[in-house]
């Protein structure tokens, strides 16, 4: 039979042979698998051990536990199973990704190139518990807005003018960001920074919004969606942008507090939301100072408030504007702020 060509031997180890490719003895083979559980215990020691404490009671669990107990022990006590986990978790987590929109790309390129840079301006330093920077003087504050900024200015300039502050008061009546007609505000804001050059601003407006705004294709877009208020908050923000003087100058805007009129009040919610949201960023020179929670807590309007213990009204008439009593309450607010930020 051994010379019967059709016996065949299954032993196939003979083609490496027959083409000079083994190149490996037993004793390699038996060195190398020696390496490989050398290197196992001590890269998954502590899995051997965790495996043979999970076994049923047994000779296996036994086996498993006695190589399991020392391997663990070297285990614990060098940090190769820690980088070995480390390094396979980048490996398995970044092999199905690609190569575009990966934080070592700038956002300025690739697919987000339209996410905006977060800055230092973008956040409050004393939110984030540093320390406040060293205050300056206060020497021009401009007052500024539609109806809403007046008496609301005299207020301020009766708190400030005896300190020496040069409290410019510049009220437009009947004016409003989403109505250019009578006045551009984006220019407005230019020029009276051109003007004065303020070191603080103070704004006061939102008592004539709701205007159709064009949109980006130039279409009017109607109050008082998501796409108008985008519209308006690009506006005030830059509003913002002017007023703030390249980080030269702090700005306090005032929300408007919860008109009586409900028709109102849904104009006053967009206005006050994109007002919010054109801050963002600049929080370290733009602050916020919602009315709302003071004067119309919940959003709910209120004519009286409780003002130095007593009931008091606070507002006009008209169910819009604070009256002088309002108009004090909110002075109050705004120069507190302002003794945040400057000396005076």
């Amino acid at each position: 039979m051994a010379d019967d060509p059709r016996a065949r031997d299954d032993n196939l180890m003979g083609r490496f042979d027959d083409e000079g490719l083994r190149r490996f003895s037993a004793r390699q083979a038996v060195i190398a698998v020696a390496i490989t559980s050398l290197l196992l215990i001590l890269f998954s020691g502590a899995s051997i051990r965790h495996a043979g404490e999970e076994m049923k009671p047994g000779i296996g669990h036994d086996i498993v536990l006695g190589f399991g107990k020392p391997a663990g022990w070297l285990a614990d006590r060098l940090p190769l199973a820690d980088a070995a986990d480390n390094l396979t978790s980048v490996v398995a987590a970044n092999d199905s990704l690609g190569t575009a929109g990966g934080f070592d790309q700038p956002i300025s390129s690739g697919p987000t190139a339209k996410v905006p840079p977060a800055t230092p301006e973008n956040f409050d330093p004393l939110a984030l518990g540093e320390q406040p920077a060293q205050k300056r003087p206060l020497q021009t504050l401009l007052v500024t807005g539609d109806s809403l900024s007046t008496p609301l200015d005299t207020e301020i300039a009766r708190r400030l003018a005896p300190d020496g502050v040069n409290v410019i008061r510049d009220p437009h009546l009947a004016t409003g960001i989403s109505n250019t007609a009578l006045v551009d505000w984006g220019k407005l804001a230019t020029s009276q920074v051109d003007n004065d050059h303020p070191d603080a601003v103070v704004v006061f407006i939102g008592a004539n919004e709701g205007y159709p705004m064009p949109g980006p294709g130039g279409k009017d877009v109607s109050c008082c969606g998501a796409e108008w208020a985008s519209i308006f908050a690009n506006r005030a923000r830059q509003m913002m942008n002017t007023y703030r003087q390249a980080g030269a100058a702090q700005v306090f805007w005032l929300t408007v507090p919860t008109p009586r009129d409900p028709a109102r009040q849904r104009i006053e919610r967009a206005v006050n939301q994109a007002i919010s949201v054109a801050a963002a960023p600049w929080r370290e020179q733009v602050h916020l100072i919602d009315t709302v929670p003071v004067f119309t807590p919940g959003d709910h309007y209120r004519d009286a408030m409780q003002v130095g213990g007593s009931e008091q009204i606070v507002r006009e008439s008209d169910g819009i504007h604070l009256n002088e009593t309002g108009s004090s309450v909110a002075a109050d607010i705004v120069v507190a702020d302002l003794d945040n930020e400057f000396t005076h």
